[in-house]
């Protein structure tokens, strides 16, 4: 009995240790277990409690009464399946007659506290089917992303949602986006990851960094063009524009518009084209884009009226030439002037890490859900990396991104700089890549030594 005690003591101590330090492995070994038998045997209280039950069908009362038997229950939503993962638990649910997806989603916070767990979301997967997603643990705490993710052209693993599953970032899917974030706010950070995801792949990078190029060019290796003034950045963005109209005339003569050819097959987009026709797709990533708007002089303003115009033009048309925009700032308000809200309006994806005033959530947020707004404007300061991440459809939830440093997403461009596509119409902005050089430091007068 003594070596049971002690054996079972050592058990408690090691899952409390873990889930103070190792919150992911006390989950594996521990978590789940309990928490799939707490789901399964409060379900129908609970599901009674939060109001998440019908009257059962007419013809069982009707056979109860005349066979003298007891009323039945209420009766919960059906448990079609429940899959434990890495970071909590999946339930898929079979509603009754008479319920709503939204009723589960008005209902998620009680069920959090009644089931005992971090988080839970839910989310309607088809008529009557309705998957709830239980986390286990703060999984946005210590970012792990999984190790095999899923992958396929043009669509990158970026960060880690609130209910443990991968966010991408699919161009295909959302060719343009908006990313917004103060100062040490971990924008940077989403930016590496987002680098560093598309390194690996075929496609052209092409970089607008205003800040003399501090963040984007270490990272030149695999940059097939770069800005780091506003003047090359509107010459960039000009020939940009020129070449998607190449694109398009390409697409045009490779249509095969002709009665033996079957419209499955005719082109529309660069996709369509055949593997040894396809342009390399192009991923623009503009680090500050109110540095592109903001102007002092008239020349200055002629010169924003022209990037902004081009951004414009490439944001509308830009998608089916393979042209994708990622603009970042850490302020975007209708006070950048005219053509602002207009880019805005083609951005289909939005990302806001913590910002320090409510105008730029409501730019990235009040047109496509407001209450995302509110859930912007209160990520603490502390935690470094937490953005809210949504589309033009009006769903969003949390995110956050692995840390990586600089120096790793250089080694990582360093790596695939093989991989970096030669565009001819770009070539005056390539990049060039110099060894290292003594860096210059402002001269400081010694002050002289005093007794």
């Amino acid at each position: 009995m003594t070596a049971f005690t002690v054996a079972l003591v050592l058990v408690v101590a090691a899952a409390g240790l873990l889930r103070w330090r190792r919150p992911a492995w006390y989950w594996l070994a521990f978590g789940v277990t309990l928490a799939a038998l707490r789901v399964l045997v409060r379900y129908r209280s609970v599901m009674d409690a939060c109001g998440l039950t019908v009257p059962p069908a007419r013809w069982r009362l009707a056979l109860a009464r005349a066979t003298n038997r007891p009323i039945p229950e209420p009766r919960p939503p059906r448990i079609r399946r429940l899959r434990p993962t890495r970071t909590g638990l999946v339930l898929r649910l079979k509603l009754r007659p008479g319920q709503d997806a939204f009723d589960i989603a008005a209902a998620s916070d009680r069920l959090r506290h009644s089931f005992s767990m971090y988080g839970v979301t839910s989310r309607e997967v088809r008529s009557a089917v309705v998957e709830v997603r239980m986390t286990g643990y703060d999984v946005l705490k210590r970012v792990q992303m999984p190790a095999e993710t899923e992958t396929r052209p043009m669509r990158v693993p970026v960060a880690l949602r609130e209910d443990g599953a991968v966010h991408y970032r699919d161009y295909r899917a959302i060719p343009h986006a908006l990313t917004l974030g103060a100062t040490e706010s971990g924008k940077s950070v989403y930016q590496r990851n987002l680098v560093a995801g598309l390194a690996p792949m075929d496609v052209a990078l092409v970089g607008i960094d205003c800040k003399q190029g501090v963040e984007l060019f270490p990272l030149a290796r695999r940059f097939s063009a770069l800005a780091d003034s506003p003047d090359t950045a509107a010459e960039l963005l000009d020939a940009l524009v020129a070449r998607m109209a190449d694109v398009y005339r390409l697409i045009r003569t490779q249509q095969r518009i002709t009665v033996d050819v079957p419209d499955a097959e005719i082109a529309a987009d660069i996709w369509d084209l055949p593997d040894d026709l396809r342009p390399t797709p192009v991923v623009v990533l503009v680090d500050e884009v109110a540095e592109l708007a903001l102007y002092a002089t008239k020349d200055e303003e002629k010169r924003r009226d022209r990037i902004i115009t081009a951004l414009v033009r490439l944001a509308q048309l830009g998608r089916a030439a393979g042209i994708y925009l990622e603009i970042c700032g850490q302020r975007f308000g209708s006070e950048l002037g005219k053509g602002i809200t207009m880019l805005r309006a083609q951005l289909t994806g939005r990302t806001a890490h913590r910002l320090n005033d409510e105008t730029s959530a409501n730019m990235a947020f009040g047109d496509i859900a407001p209450d995302a707004v509110l859930a912007a404007v209160q990520i603490p300061a502390d935690v470094r990396g937490l953005a809210i991440a949504g589309d033009s459809s009006g769903g969003w939830h949390r995110i956050r991104a692995p840390h990586t440093s600089l120096r790793q997403a250089v080694n990582l461009c360093n790596r695939y700089a093989d991989r970096t596509p030669d565009l001819p119409e770009l070539a005056p902005f390539r990049p060039a890549v110099t060894g290292p050089t003594a860096a210059l430091a402002p001269s400081v007068k010694a002050s002289p030594a005093t007794a």
